[in-house]
Parts: C-alpha cells; sequence; structure tokens
C-alpha cells in the first residue's frame, strides 16, 4: 500500500486533535474530492514499519486523542490487510486511543459479506473501528456547516459500541 501524507496535527478528521493518514488508491473519484491526487493507487509513498513507528510514535503524546484512516480509500481490497495492521498496532500499544475511518463505501451494504469490497480482512478492520464515517462525497450535498463530514448523504456510525 502507499499512502499520500501523514498529519500528525489534524483536528478536522474527527474530535479533538489526531493523526491521520492518507491511504493512496480510490475507485469512487467523487466530483469535488479534496484529495484526488490519493486516487491513485501508485501516489506517494510505500507504507513500511518505519512508516508505521511513525505514526505509533506520534500517537502517543497525551493530548493526541486518537488516529483517523482516510484517502484515498482505506477500505480498497488492496488497502485493507495493512490498514486492518495498523489498527491492531494502535489497538495492541495504544487502547485509550479513539480509531475513526472515513470510506465511501456503505457501511451496511459494501462491507458486509457478499457486498462490493467485502475481504477475508473487511471485518477484522471493521473491529477496530470506533467511528466509521461512510458514503461518498456528493457535491450537490455538500455542506460546510456539518461537522466531520463533507455531504449531507454521509453517516457518522458508532460501531463496536463507541460514544465521542
Amino acid at each position: 500500500m502507499k499512502y499520500g501524507s501523514i498529519k500528525k496535527i489534524d483536528i478536522a478528521n474527527g474530535p479533538g486533535v489526531r493523526v491521520s493518514l492518507f491511504v493512496s488508491g480510490c475507485r469512487h473519484h467523487c466530483k469535488g474530492c479534496f484529495n484526488a491526487e490519493t486516487w491513485d493507487f501508485s501516489y506517494g509513498r510505500p507504507f513500511t514499519s518505519e512508516t508505521e513507528a511513525e505514526i505509533l510514535e506520534a500517537l502517543t503524546p497525551d493530548y493526541i486523542q486518537g488516529f483517523t484512516a482516510l484517502g484515498g480509500e482505506p477500505f480498497e481490497p488492496e488497502n485493507q490487510p495493512v490498514v486492518a495492521g495498523l489498527m491492531k498496532k494502535i489497538r495492541e500499544y495504544l487502547p485509550n486511543k479513539d480509531i475513526w475511518c472515513y470510506t465511501g463505501y456503505l457501511y451496511d451494504v459494501d462491507l458486509v459479506p457478499g457486498g462490493r469490497v467485502f475481504t477475508n480482512v473487511t471485518q477484522e478492520l471493521l473491529s477496530y473501528i470506533d467511528v466509521l464515517v461512510d458514503g461518498e462525497f456528493i457535491e450537490a450535498e455538500k455542506d460546510i456547516s456539518l461537522q466531520f463530514r463533507g455531504s449531507r448523504n454521509q453517516r457518522i456510525l458508532y460501531v463496536n459500541g463507541a460514544r465521542n
């Protein structure tokens, strides 16, 4: 997997101060996407064990509330194993940090058995996520007053019993 960037101080993609990973690769190609360069699966740098260590280190300060994965598309089948592995490490080493994830896929349609992007690691990946923001960005439904999402169709889903 490749990634476009890591933001070590992010206040836009979830509550509090966060560390965010922008993965590369996205098949949605939403009109008006704020991060279109990450559509390309070959954009950015390779995600390595050093990248993982950098993210874990950035998450350690007490003022960091949690981690957010977005992109690109974390739930593209090619990205799921690496994203799941990273989230597993975050859960193991920093269990007090919350995990958010953004996806253009629908939780109850695409990420279920038989869904468009369901793989052998999808359920594991979902098990690490506290909050999932799902649904493609739809420019006609763009609303800058919404917190933590870009268009009205997108949902903020508290999975695994999480409440922020």
